[in-house]
């Protein structure tokens, strides 16, 4: 096996152009004349994260079933006051240990996407056990809420050479796993357009690295609450400013604690505060950038 140093100039174009950003996705105006999307996500994970790294011990389950026990019901309390619809990535696996969960969400006016059978590591897996657990993940969130998702996010932002492939293959609109730009745009299979949208993530976006912890690990919190707020603060009053899209990642059982749930309160009630905002779905989001006339 060659180094990367050895690799021909074709080989590392190759890589670099597997999948590749495309078109800017960046509308002229958002719906109404709004001035910024606000596309808030939350990935229910729960139990899987433990589940599928083989712990099985109470400890790390609990902590999973925090999310669901006592986040979700603080998130969608606090996303109805500001009247916010909301994108939930949710591991099949997660939503059949927890009945009614899923459509409790599409209850409220949000959307639920695809976000792994047990929160599975793509890159791990051979082709075709990614592809059998992607579509048992749909096929399972759409008979427990009679939609099919339409978006996906990939476990842990995992994205194998065999993701794009399936996710034109299933018919989805949208991913939400990729970082190259701030807004979104087309995704592109070795430089030729999908008709895919990218609905890009970053780790400055995402509530697990501030506020995880490990302690058998290096994973600790380091960042408090209101020095996160300052962050993300800046990230959306800029995404205003440029007229673009103000993406967030974030964990029932992470920003659901009462520390956390009161830096999201404060981060909407600032984003409220202005006029021309536009609170949609990922998949709102992907709908309107794919239309002809809002991209220009």
């Amino acid at each position: 096996m060659t180094e990367p140093w050895q690799w021909s100039e074709q080989t590392w174009r190759d890589h670099v152009g597997r999948v590749r950003a495309g078109r800017p996705l960046r509308p002229e105006s958002w719906p109404g004349g709004a001035k910024v999307a606000v596309a808030l996500s939350f990935d229910s994970d729960h139990e899987t994260l433990a589940l599928r790294d083989g712990h099985v011990l109470p400890g790390k389950l609990s902590q999973g079933e925090y999310g669901s026990r006592v986040g979700v019901p603080r998130v969608l309390k606090l996303l109805e006051r500001f009247g916010a619809p909301s994108t939930f990535f949710v591991p099949a696996v997660s939503a059949l240990l927890h009945d009614g969960e899923a459509q409790s969400y599409v209850d409220a006016g949000h959307e639920v996407a695809l976000h792994g059978w047990i929160h599975e590591i793509n890159a791990q897996l051979p082709p075709s056990a990614e592809r059998e657990l992607t579509f048992r993940a749909a096929d399972t969130l759409e008979r427990l809420t009679g939609t099919r998702p339409v978006g996906i996010r990939t476990p842990s932002w995992d994205f194998s050479e065999t993701t794009l492939p399936i996710i034109r293959e299933l018919g989805l609109a949208y991913d939400s796993s990729l970082m190259a730009d701030d807004d979104c745009y087309e995704l592109l299979a070795d430089g030729e357009p999908t008709g895919v949208v990218e609905l890009p993530v970053e780790w400055i976006r995402d509530d697990a690295p501030y506020f995880t912890m490990n302690r058998f690990g290096s994973q600790r919190p380091y960042t408090p609450p209101r020095g996160v707020l300052s962050i993300w603060r800046d990230e959306f009053d800029l995404a205003l400013a440029e007229g673009g899209l103000f993406q967030l990642t974030m964990h029932p059982h992470v920003i659901g604690h009462r520390s956390r749930i009161a830096l999201l309160t404060e981060l909407l009630e600032h984003i409220a505060s202005h006029d021309g905002i536009w609170f949609a779905t990922h998949a709102q989001v992907a709908d309107y950038v794919s239309e002809p006339a809002a991209s220009g």
